[in-house]
C-alpha cells in the first residue's frame, strides 16, 4: 500500500496542474500582504470606526495573527474549487489515459487501489493547507509581527497572545476536513467518467446548489439543510469565539466525516463494478 500511495503522489506532482492551487495561494496571499503592509492603518480604521467612540485601541492590532485570519477568511471559501483540480482528475485521468488495465492487473485489488487515491488526495489536500497557513501566518509574522487578534463576528472578540496559536492550528484541521469532504465528492464523480472536466463541472454544481439551497428561506427546505455539507465548511470560523461552542463543533465535524466515508464508500462500490475492459 505504501509503495501505492507513492506512486499515486508522484502522478498527482509530476501534473503541472498541481502547482496552479500553490500559486494560486501564493500570488493571492502576496497581494492581500502587500495591500495590508501599505494600507492596513486605513483598514483597521475603517474596521473600528463604529467602535472608536466607545472603545480605545492600542498596541500592534495589525499583526501577523490578524494577516492570517483575513487571508484564511478571504481564501476558505475559494479553496474547493483548487481542490478539484486535482480531485477531479485523480481516476478520470487515468480513464483518460487507458492505463486501468495496466494499473489493475497488477496484484493489487481495486479496493487498495481506491484507497491509495483518496489517500494521495488527502495528502495533497493537507500539503495545500500547510502551504497556505506558512504563507499566510508565517510570513504575516515575519512581516507584521504579533499582538492581540481581533476578531468581529456577531460581537468584538479580543484574543491575547497566549490564546491564538492553537485557535489556528484546529482551524485549519476543520478546514483540510471540509476540503477532503469536497476532495472525495470529486473523486466520486471522477470514478463515473472518462474526464476530469466533468467532476470539477459536477462537484462545483453541487456546491453551488447546496449553497443556494441554504439560502433560500423557504419553510420545506429547513429539515435538510443541517445535513447539508456546505452548511458547515465554514465552522473553523468557531474556533474564534469565546466561549467555544463545542457542540457546534462535533456536529459539524460529524457531517462532515459521514459525508467523506459515504462518498469513499461508495465510489469503492461503484469501481468494483465499472468496467475497465471496454
Amino acid at each position: 500500500m505504501k509503495n501505492l500511495i507513492f506512486i499515486e503522489l508522484s502522478k498527482i506532482f509530476n501534473k503541472k496542474r498541481t502547482y496552479i492551487s500553490f500559486i494560486v495561494i501564493f500570488l493571492i496571499s502576496s497581494i492581500i500582504q502587500t495591500a495590508l503592509y501599505f494600507q492596513g492603518d486605513k483598514y483597521l480604521s475603517f474596521a473600528t470606526r463604529s467602535l472608536s467612540n466607545s472603545f480605545e485601541f492600542s498596541g500592534n492590532l495589525l499583526n501577523g495573527y490578524l494577516i492570517g485570519f483575513i487571508i484564511l477568511q478571504s481564501l476558505s471559501a475559494y479553496i474547493p474549487f483548487l481542490i478539484l483540480l486535482v480531485g477531479g482528475d485523480l481516476l478520470a485521468g487515468e480513464a483518460t489515459g487507458g492505463t486501468y488495465r495496466i494499473m489493475l492487473t497488477r496484484p493489487i485489488s481495486r479496493n487498495n487501489f481506491i484507497t491509495a487515491k483518496f489517500i494521495a488526495g488527502i495528502v495533497y489536500t493537507n500539503l495545500l493547507l500547510i502551504f497556505m497557513m506558512l504563507i499566510s501566518l508565517g510570513f504575516g509574522i515575519m512581516i507584521f509581527g504579533t499582538g492581540e487578534l481581533i476578531v468581529f463576528r456577531d460581537k468584538l472578540y479580543v484574543f491575547a497572545q497566549d490564546d491564538i496559536i492553537w485557535r489556528f492550528f484546529l482551524s485549519y484541521g476543520f478546514v483540510i476536513l471540509s476540503m477532503t469532504t469536497v476532495l472525495s465528492l470529486s473523486i466520486l464523480f471522477s470514478s463515473l467518467v472518462e474526464n476530469a472536466i466533468g467532476p470539477i463541472i459536477s462537484t462545483m454544481f453541487v456546491i453551488i446548489t447546496f449553497l443556494i439551497i441554504s439560502a433560500l428561506n423557504i419553510e420545506v427546505l429547513d429539515s435538510i439543510k443541517p445535513f447539508l455539507f456546505t452548511n458547515h465548511m465554514s465552522s473553523w470560523r468557531n474556533f474564534f469565539v469565546n466561549p467555544i461552542d463545542i457542540s457546534q463543533i462535533l456536529l459539524s465535524f460529524s457531517v462532515l466525516l459521514g459525508h467523506i466515508l459515504f462518498f469513499y464508500f461508495l465510489t469503492v462500490i461503484i469501481f468494483k463494478r465499472k468496467d475497465i475492459l471496454s
